[in-house]
């Protein structure tokens, strides 16, 4: 099956979750950027600078199957208007200085939601879109490792006095309404979820997040907050003011080559993905 095969209803479902996939993968990866040599440890740095390298690839994947439909892509990253873009507000936040927590927490939620979200896509009516899932699945596992095992090591012996609690507090306090962006939906999901290019609704996947997320973040020693969405959602086009200097950014290197043809990654079909 390739756009051409698609009714306009099809190819709007499938361009829309292909959208907030690529986005949500190039925009964590972009922040992931920020601690690449900043870390507590040399291992943390490495492991920050793959996981960094994984998303980029990952945003590829999705980037490379909406080419298909007609774009290039300078039109999905480079020279694409900031307000376009469909990533979770989480993504885009600027990390507190220096607080390694709110990198580790974010990846967390993150991370646990990709999961749900891929193994919703399995099934999906769009075969493209299946044919990358289970690469990007098998490499999330690590990151969920990453991530899981750095809180737990923050928190082992500590009670909820302590500085490391104190600071995974607020950055759960500060990120958590903007991880619940992860779910707001496009005005395609009704769509998306009928046409089968994702087998399972928005807020079903919110509610199996919930149970993953919340214990392990209460057993750890944090108040989750309840989980309440912000003015900005990512997701309609909305977005903090931390978004416009990261597209900055990302884009002036671009901008001083003089718009030269830019490649993300290598092509993922001719590298045989």
């Amino acid at each position: 099956m390739n756009p051409d095969d698609l009714s306009n209803r099809e190819r709007a479902a499938v361009e829309a979750e292909l959208q907030c996939l690529a986005d949500d993968e190039f925009v964590m990866a972009e922040r992931y950027i920020d601690w690449q040599v900043r870390g507590p440890t040399l291992e943390a740095d490495l492991a920050v600078a793959n996981i960094a390298q994984d998303e980029y690839g990952h945003a590829r994947l999705w980037y490379d199957l909406l080419e298909d439909f007609g774009y290039e892509e300078p039109d999905l990253i480079w020279e694409r208007d900031p307000s376009d873009f469909r990533h979770t507000t989480m993504a885009e936040l600027a990390f507190e200085t220096g607080d390694w927590a709110d990198c580790v927490l974010r990846g967390y939620l993150y991370d646990h939601f990709e999961r749900l979200r891929l193994e919703a896509l399995e099934d999906t009516s769009y075969p493209r879109i299946a044919d990358r899932v289970g690469k990007v699945l098998g490499e999330e596992h690590y990151h969920r490792d990453h991530t899981s095992n750095w809180l737990e090591r923050l928190t082992e012996g500590k009670d909820a006095s302590s500085e490391a609690i104190q600071r995974l507090q607020s950055a759960l306090d500060r990120l958590y309404p903007h991880a619940q962006t992860m779910f707001a939906p496009t005005e395609h999901e009704d769509d998306i979820v009928d046409l089968g290019v994702r087998t399972a609704p928005l807020s079903e996947l919110r509610e199996d997040w919930l149970a993953i997320t919340t214990p392990f973040l209460e057993g750890l020693g944090m108040t989750v907050p309840d989980p309440e969405l912000p003015d900005v959602r990512g997701r309609d086009g909305s977005h903090t003011d931390d978004w416009q200097g990261l597209y900055d950014e990302f884009t002036y290197t671009y901008e001083m080559l003089g718009r030269e043809p830019a490649k993300l990654m290598a092509d993922p079909d001719e590298a045989d993905v």
